[in-house]
């Protein structure tokens, strides 16, 4: 028995599906105690877009440790949130003319979402926020609330009220109808659904299953909430950050959300660190009304801060649409000729392949991991094979990944086909 099942409690779940010792890490790059190289196509479920150990926020990180800078601050005035802030008006923001104020809710994604819950209920003075099915958006209660997957949700020991629960874009099957089911169910008096404070969203399903919501639907979805009066809270803490390639998700849709919740990559190093983007007339806070210890993560703001430099110009975006263009077309291949009903998904660098036959995603996930390929699975079901590439890997190493993939599949598929034969006979 190691040192991990020694000591740590039962709940750990990613030393069990990749149980390795990981000792150094760079770009695309981990390796294990042992010295083997491993692709890393997981990032830390999204939260090292730019790989591990960037050298230019390295740099950045060492030069403000090594300056003594400041380390913690609550939320007290340091130079490294004002630099960050600065920094993201001018490169972020200005530039999509958006005017939201820069909330720091606490270090994790989910203390993010809290925030704009409550915030949105703050406001408008409703209670009810509309989630919709198989969306994901942290572990806390509130979060949890808005969240589909029934396993996370039991482990709330509690009823989780406060929320409807639609049908996401593509849900049904249909082609259309959910959001003139959300309409009828506003307009009826007798539906039972009480009018909203918010609904949340996620523009892509990462836990989900990576679920693409499309343009028309999250447009219809924007304006049925303004006419019913209720905010748009997009969750765009996985596919944010440039994930999908613009660095907010939504923007392809051409929306304004009235709050956004980022957390994962925006550190960019890894660190820590989440946000609440608020439109300035719905910033309505008392002086710490909602507060946390963790709220100054300034070594995050320093990296965070050295990240946005990837995005005073337009070179990553239109080198992740390439290389997401690549992975698609061979996704696409690959799920049409592994000999089983399987269907890539998913937008920009954040892709998959969903299978129908239970247990085959994460059987080819285990094969991967075997070939040096670490990435994960994702849906209700773990039914999606997940890939979360580092944003800035070269072409060499997408295409030894995809070729780990189309290998781990291939093989993954072959056999489920001999179990079943033996079965039979």
């Amino acid at each position: 028995m190691n040192v991990i099942e020694r000591h740590e409690s039962a709940v750990r779940s990613y030393c069990r599906s990749f149980p390795r010792t990981f000792t150094q890490a760079r770009g695309h790059e981990i390796w294990d105690r042992e010295g083997r190289r491993y692709l890393d196509f997981f990032a830390g479920a999204g939260a090292l877009n730019y790989g591990h150990n960037h050298p230019e926020l390295k740099r950045a990180l060492l030069d403000y440790v090594e300056s003594d800078g400041i380390a913690h601050s609550l939320d007290m005035a340091t130079g490294a949130k004002e630099a960050f802030l600065e920094r993201f008006h001018q490169v972020i923001l200005e530039p999509r003319g958006l005017s939201h104020r820069v909330m720091f809710p606490g270090p994790t994604g989910t203390n993010a979402v809290e925030a704009a819950l409550k915030l949105a209920r703050k406001v408008t003075g409703r209670t009810n926020v509309l989630s919709f099915t198989n969306g994901f958006h942290g572990m806390t209660l509130g979060s949890l609330s808005v969240t589909g997957n029934g396993f996370k949700r039991a482990g709330a020991g509690l009823p989780l009220n406060g929320t409807t629960t639609l049908p996401f874009d593509g849900y049904s099957g249909a082609e259309a109808g959910s959001l003139e089911l959300v309409e009828r169910l506003l307009e009826d008096s007798g539906s039972g659904v009480d009018a909203p404070a918010a609904a949340i969203v996620e523009t892509v399903q990462g836990e989900g299953g990576l679920n693409v919501a499309s343009r028309p639907w999250l447009q219809g979805l924007e304006q049925l909430l303004r006419r019913h009066g209720a905010l748009l809270i997009l969750d765009d803490i996985q596919a944010g950050c440039g994930r999908t390639g613009r660095f907010f998700s939504f923007e392809e849709a051409g929306l304004r959300p009235d709050l956004v919740c980022l957390s994962k990559s925006i550190s960019g190093y890894g660190l820590p660190m989440s946000l609440v983007l608020i439109r300035p007339d719905l910033d309505d806070w008392e002086p710490g009304e909602h507060n946390g210890t963790f709220r100054g993560n300034n070594h995050a703001f320093v990296t965070a801060t050295a990240a946005l430099e990837f995005w005073a110009g337009d070179e990553l975006e239109r080198e992740t649409a390439r290389k997401a263009a690549t992975a698609a077309a061979r996704l696409e291949e690959i799920a049409a000729g592994c000999g089983v009903p399987a269907t890539a998904r998913g937008r920009g660098l954040m892709r998959g392949i969903a299978f129908e036959a239970e247990g085959l995603a994460g059987a080819a996930a285990r094969g991967c991991f075997e070939r040096g390929l670490i990435l994960e699975t994702s849906g209700a079901e773990d039914q999606v094979l997940k890939l979360l590439p580092p944003l800035t890997l070269g072409d060499e190493a997408l295409d030894e990944g995809l070729g780990i993939i189309e290998e781990s599949v291939r093989a993954a598929v072959q056999a489920s086909a001999a179990s079943a034969a033996g079965g039979a006979s």
